[in-house]
């Protein structure tokens, strides 16, 4: 079945791009949080006619949720919301981990005042958005934080596997931990990196953020006490 999800307010957005945008942010959000459901269909003219707009930017921001892997788009087939595995989720938790640990080094040679103030005030949204109990922009501003820091790095071609890799371990996060969140301490977690950083300790910095991804599900540890599965040889 079709889904249908109507815009908050259904303001009207005179830029196309300012539409597509919104269409974007709103749908995402509703992915994110397990709203739409995996295998949904997404319309295009039934999107258009709920956020009273053209198929032009409902088009272009089904193909932005495409490159973000959250939704499918098939030939003749339409949209449908993309799946949401454990299977992939312990993948790109490995990739993820092994980024962050070895960015995050070369981060220290470059970091500044301005980009560990930028962290600190990125901690503190968390913490609001956590006391509001918004779990969406809690990942959001989450996703910045880690993006801010790793952006240090100067290893710009590596940035958008880094985002796909945390977009969906926050995407499995939500919708397969049920109601046992505890989003204020999601958020004070990253203090402790901030830490290391301001340390000057490349090995602290390295062991902080490796634990930080390590221990955000709970069957992370084992994870990185087993191998990696064999993959098949071409």
């Amino acid at each position: 079945m079709p889904v249908t999800y109507v815009p908050p307010g259904g303001r009207e957005v005179a830029s196309k791009t300012s539409k597509s945008t919104e269409v974007f942010e709103t749908i995402k959000r509703a992915i994110m949080l397990g709203e739409i459901p995996v295998g949904a269909q997404l319309l295009e003219l039934e999107l258009a006619e709920q956020f009273n707009c053209s198929q032009g930017p409902v088009r272009e921001a089904l193909l932005n949720l495409q490159d973000e892997g959250l939704v499918n788009r098939m030939a003749h087939r339409g949209t449908r919301v993309s799946d949401c595995t454990r299977a992939e989720a312990e993948d790109m938790f490995r990739i993820r981990h092994g980024i962050e640990t070895r960015g995050i080094v070369r981060s220290l040679e470059r970091i500044n005042p301005r980009t560990v103030d930028a962290l600190k005030s990125l901690t503190s949204s968390m913490e609001d958005a956590a006391a509001a109990e918004d779990e969406y922009l809690l990942s959001e501003q989450d996703r910045a934080f880690h993006r801010q820091l790793f952006s240090t790095a100067d290893l710009p071609a590596v940035e958008p596997i880094l985002h796909r890799c945390i977009l969906h371990n926050h995407r499995f996060k939500i919708i397969h931990s049920g109601e046992q969140r505890d989003l204020i301490e999601t958020a004070r977690r990253h203090w402790s990196i901030i830490q290391a950083i301001e340390d000057r300790d490349p090995e602290k910095a390295s062991e902080a953020i490796g634990h930080h991804v390590a221990t955000i599900f709970d069957f992370g540890p084992a994870v990185f006490d087993r191998p990696a599965p064999k993959r098949m040889q071409a």
